[in-house]
């Protein structure tokens, strides 16, 4: 696993948001360039759907949410639906599960402004779906919280 490179990442607010809210479904959009390892964190009220790159599908969706007055951050990641063989999702899933600590450092850090205001939000659980057509990899997990992902 990498640590953050701070320099490396770029962030965008769009759909109304500011560093501060909304709160409540607030969505990060990460990807990255494979040639130069930059990361671009997309922060809004929906998912940057057209900065994903349809065939690669390595980005890391993740959104605010509150269940019954807990919050709680749940992360997409998308390892396949049946288009890649088996291979191919199992080094997909190592691949995403190596790079998940440095993409929560990248959220994290990305939008610490937000995790200044509302610092109760590092405590809350970050919960990953793997979403695979392959019961072997589609799993549901709990990662932590964002104080584990603190770039220092």
């Amino acid at each position: 696993m990498s640590k953050l490179n701070p320099s490396k990442l770029s962030v965008e607010f769009r759909d109304g948001a500011t560093p501060l809210f909304p709160v409540c479904h607030r969505r990060h959009t990460l990807t990255h360039s494979d040639d130069t390892g930059e990361l671009y964190l997309t922060i809004g009220i929906q998912f940057a759907y057209d900065k994903i790159n349809k065939t690669m599908r390595d980005e890391v969706l993740g959104e605010w949410v509150n269940v019954h007055g807990d919050w709680m951050y749940y992360i997409h990641l998308y390892v396949d639906s049946g288009e890649f063989d088996q291979k191919t999702v199992k080094i997909r899933n190592t691949i995403f599960r190596r790079e998940l600590p440095l993409a929560l450092e990248a959220i994290r850090y990305g939008d610490q402004t937000f995790f200044h205001a509302y610092p109760w939000q590092d405590a809350s659980p970050i919960i990953v779906h793997f979403l695979s057509t392959s019961s072997e990899y589609n799993k549901v997990e709990y990662w932590g919280q964002f104080s584990n992902y603190r770039v220092n």
